[in-house]
């Protein structure tokens, strides 16, 4: 198979790579980033032949119709979270950019696009009961990310009417994490001022949002999903999270030696609103909101269609990321370059 992989360089891309380089099946991977790795680059990035296209600007249906040329599938990750206050930015690269990467997959005749979707193009959940993919999608609308992700949505529905022929597959994951995207996760979320290093067991006490819970799901365990679904050729939505679902405790186990200390929700929302607007805190309130109202996943579907098991707990995928977040990891890659010691 030829497997063209849009947003190669980044955190889910990554790991595809790594899923992909002794793939008997998978026998040809092109990479399409906007930041290409430079010169003869190590593994994983050297299992793909690297293509260098921004999907925001205008043209790039005419260098990415080339490069989808005889490919069998074409995975979408190629998504911004910053800059968080150049809205215009967003919406270039995650909407109007899928929209150049479907209009330039009909034109090379791909039969099959796997997307990314997320968690957060759900619609808010009331209760702690697993909701499968027929949840609503309509989405958290004070959430830049989640609009973003519910635009995205309705256009594959569009792609999929305008052309039945086409096989579009869409991964809704909980939050990705690994190790190796440590100091670019820190660098989107955390910013410059938070304690990396002491989030290694060593806050003094974690403030934790009342009423929050998470699911994460290891980016290993989302790249053996990508796998499956490209060489099965599935269609539709399919969930992807760990099987736990984390709660202030857990996650104060592992960075603050148990100590927690619970905050109602809207001072929290109003210090991240504080910070947001300060410009200390890179992502704004719209992501509290989203956590908030986040539904918890089934993934049933992931595991009967796509004989998904995760191979990392909940647990274990957030220990892996804070080992990173603190150690400053990276790769190779541009977007996940490590932290300049």
């Amino acid at each position: 198979m030829r497997v063209v992989v849009v947003g190669a360089s980044g955190n889910v891309g990554t790991a595809l790579l790594r899923r992909l380089a002794d793939d008997g099946t998978v026998t040809s991977v092109v990479g399409v980033a906007q930041r290409v790795p430079t010169g003869t680059p190590p593994p994983p990035y050297r299992a793909a032949t690297w293509v260098r296209c921004d999907v925001a600007d205008p043209s790039a249906v005419d260098v990415l119709a080339p490069a989808f040329a005889g490919a069998d599938a074409v995975v979408h990750l190629a998504w911004a979270i910053q800059p968080s206050h150049d809205r215009r930015r967003l919406h270039d690269v995650n909407v109007a950019g899928t929209r150049h990467v479907l209009a330039a997959a009909r034109r090379a005749g791909v039969p099959h696009v796997v997307a990314a979707s997320s968690i957060g193009a759900y619609s808010p959940a009331p209760d702690d009961v697993p909701r499968g993919e027929g949840w609503a999608v309509d989405g958290v609308r004070s959430s830049s990310y989640s609009v973003d992700k519910v635009a995205v949505e309705r256009m594959l529905d569009e792609a999929e009417e305008a052309d039945p022929a086409v096989t579009i597959a869409r991964m809704r994951p909980a939050l990705v994490f690994q190790h190796a995207a440590g100091h670019e996760i820190s660098r989107y979320f955390l910013g410059p001022w938070a304690p990396k290093r002491a989030l290694a067991g060593y806050l003094g006490m974690l403030p934790w949002p009342t009423g929050l819970r998470l699911q994460v799901v290891h980016a290993d365990d989302v790249a053996a999903a990508y796998r499956e679904a490209v060489v099965r050729r599935v269609r539709g939505p399919f969930n992807l999270a760990a099987p736990d679902v984390l709660r202030g405790q857990d996650v104060a186990d592992v960075v603050a030696r148990g100590r927690l200390r619970e905050v109602p929700a809207e001072v929290a929302r109003a210090a991240v609103a504080t910070g947001w607007h300060a410009r200390m805190v890179p992502v704004g309130p719209g992501w509290l909101d989203m956590a908030l109202a986040a539904p918890v996943l089934d993934t049933s579907r992931a595991e009967r269609e796509l004989a998904w098991r995760p191979a990392w707990s909940g647990a274990a995928t957030l220990a892996d990321m804070v080992a990173g977040i603190a150690a400053g990891a990276g790769t190779a890659s541009p977007p996940l370059r490590p932290r300049r010691r």
